[in-house]
């Protein structure tokens, strides 16, 4: 999919603490870790988010990982959008529950489907925002599935690494122009 929205930051939806580190609901956060190592870049704490600034193809980006847990990820926008940011300029990466494991997809616009962190970000800024959806597939029992999301990865967790880098080059491809 040809994204026309010119992005210049990318959140990545997870929980933060070490405990969430590896769990399904933080695919977000782990791509976004990988970008940065991959573009030789640290973390800085600033007020409810850690942010990294990356050069994709001459494109300068923020990485932000807010750090409000992810039922309340949408505090990080009106510091962004204060700062000149714009709704339609900002990638969200979050895990997919409807999706099966390994799905990679990007789509813009569209409603939260029960993913908190998504509907977070839309009470504040609406919803035309571009999505990398990472598939995690769901439990079988619907009342599994806030344990499920916080597990860590296990059955294909080998896969992670490929789902990851899959990620990124995705990401990578929007700055193609």
């Amino acid at each position: 999919m040809k994204i026309n929205n010119k992005i210049n930051i990318i959140i990545g939806l997870g929980n933060p603490g070490r405990q969430y580190h590896y769990t399904r609901h933080n695919i977000g956060f782990l791509v976004l870790d990988a970008l940065a190592d991959k573009y030789g870049q640290s973390w800085q704490k600033k007020g409810e988010k850690e942010v990294a600034e990356i050069n994709i193809h001459g494109e300068k980006v923020i990485l932000v990982k807010p750090q409000t847990f992810m039922n309340t990820s949408g505090k990080v926008l009106p510091a962004l959008l204060k700062q000149g940011a714009t709704i339609e300029n900002v990638l969200v990466v979050h895990d997919e529950l409807e999706k099966p494991f390994g799905f990679v997809e990007l789509k813009v616009g569209g409603s939260h489907r029960g993913h908190n962190g998504l509907r977070s970000l839309m009470q504040i800024g609406g919803s035309d925002f571009v999505r990398l959806r990472l598939g995690i597939s769901r439990p079988t029992n619907k009342e599994d599935v806030a344990e499920y999301v916080l597990s860590n990865f296990s059955e294909g967790s080998d896969k992670v690494e490929e789902i990851i880098q899959k990620a990124i080059t995705v990401i990578e491809d929007i700055f193609y122009r």
